[in-house]
């Protein structure tokens, strides 16, 4: 029997018409209407509604073998492999977390890339004649915002990681899903990756574009002022791109998890601590340089910026390299 009969079948037993039902999922009629019809497949906190609302399991809603209404709420038995076993419940509720606070994640890194931004944009004011100013000043009160701005990205970093700690074996050790939860997860992720490759190409194109107005002041030999405002240009794209493609891999991440693929992978989490350990000192060895440049070596402040992009490309080459010797 497969899912839209047993949805009619569970229906009319319980004697509710498609509107009472609706009413119990919090959908519209229309929309039980093409589920039993076969012209779409509810989501997965729909089927989990569904379960709770009909009193029945989610294996017998997704399993299409069982077929005699009086077995409607058996547990289909499967191999105890000793991994952690995913439900059905919290898959759907690991998916809910994850897409609500993939824009949280968004805005912090957005934040944290932007952060330089005041600072270079009140330095180039103090270079200005129309504008009274100290560089002392410019610096201190850009180096204020900027602090402030990596503290409500990192705050928004915690709230949202803590929001989903209970999950955090999925990115850490393998494990096995309940019947049925592959193959939701999976029609969902197809269903997103349209849009994850459209955002993904149009934040792309953004980092590309956002040198051009540099190369343009290259040609003619602009004064400084423009440089560091080609500068904060570039920053607030790219700020932007990253918040697009932190959006975009955080709701493909949580899909991937579930079924463990692409950077999820069973062997792929077997590497994670080495990984993770050159993340850590890689990262935390930029900023300790950073911070020199910033505020112990007089005269190269203004040129510290510099460190972030150079420490960008050279991460991605270094994770190539690790990823190839792994490979060999």
């Amino acid at each position: 029997m497969i899912l839209a009969e047993k949805i009619v079948n569970l229906r009319k037993k319980m004697g509710w018409s498609q509107e009472e039902l609706a009413e119990q999922l919090g959908v519209s009629r229309q929309s039980v209407s093409k589920w039993e019809s076969e012209q779409s497949l509810p989501d997965m906190d729909k089927i989990v509604k569904m379960s709770t609302v009909f009193s029945v399991s989610t294996d017998y809603l997704l399993k299409d073998e069982l077929s005699d209404l009086d077995d409607r709420a058996p547990q289909v038995e499967q191999e105890d492999t000793g991994l952690r076993r995913v439900t059905m419940e919290e898959a759907s509720r690991y998916m809910e977390i994850r897409t609500n606070s993939a824009s949280g994640i968004a805005l912090s890194t957005l934040l944290c890339v932007a952060s330089p931004i005041i600072m270079l944009f009140l330095i180039a004011l103090s270079e200005s004649p129309l504008v009274k100013i100290s560089e002392n000043a410019a610096v201190g009160t850009g180096l204020c915002v900027l602090i402030l701005m990596v503290a409500l990205g990192v705050v928004g970093f915690i709230r949202t990681s803590s929001a989903a700690s209970d999950f955090a074996f999925l990115e850490k050790e393998p494990f096995e899903t309940e019947y049925g939860v592959s193959s939701v997860v999976r029609k969902r992720k197809e269903e997103y990756k349209e849009r994850y490759t459209r955002i993904n190409t149009i934040c792309t194109v953004m980092c590309i574009v956002s040198v051009i107005p540099l190369f343009i002041s290259i040609c003619f030999n602009a004064p400084d002022f423009v440089f560091i405002m080609d500068v904060c240009f570039i920053l607030l794209m790219v700020a932007f791109a990253s918040y697009g493609f932190v959006l975009a891999s955080t709701v493909m991440g949580c899909y991937n998890k579930l079924l463990e693929e692409g950077d999820y992978t069973r062997d792929e989490k077997s590497k994670s601590p080495v990984i993770a350990g050159f993340n850590t000192i890689y990262w935390l060895s930029v900023t300790a340089l950073f911070l020199v440049f910033q505020f112990l070596i007089p005269g190269k402040w203004a040129d510290a910026w510099k460190i972030w992009p150079i420490a960008g490309v050279l991460f991605a080459v270094f994770r190539i390299i690790i990823g190839s010797i792994r490979r060999k």
